[in-house]
């Protein structure tokens, strides 16, 4: 079992959660955070001080956000298990369907 972060991050990326996690296993794409299935130790510190709720536990993420387990998970399928975020610092990709989302509109549209 593990914490999966959802739709609402995408391009919010408040980054909270990273300064809770106590096990660095949570990663930064250019437009969201993903939290790596193998290196979860389902704590939950993370869940209750994402500001736009995004943070679920695997069996409690909405109907409508269930995709993000498998986004979350296929992330991490080239990347393997690196130990920790921190040392890799921001990646410089998305899993495909959430590079694939609309760009938020600039703000004062």
């Amino acid at each position: 079992m593990t914490y999966v972060i959802a739709q609402p991050c995408v391009d919010v990326k408040d980054r909270a959660c990273v300064e809770e996690c106590p096990v660095d296993c949570i990663y930064e794409g250019p437009r969201m955070l993903y939290i790596h299935p193998d290196e979860c130790v389902d704590c939950g510190a993370c869940e209750p001080v994402c500001p736009v709720e995004a943070i679920h536990f695997e069996d409690d993420v909405p109907e409508e956000h269930r995709e993000y387990f498998s986004i979350n998970a296929e992330f991490f399928a080239d990347l393997g298990s690196p130990g920790g975020a921190a040392s890799l610092g921001p990646l410089d990709k998305d899993h495909p369907a959430v590079a694939a989302l609309p760009a938020p509109a600039p703000a004062g549209d």
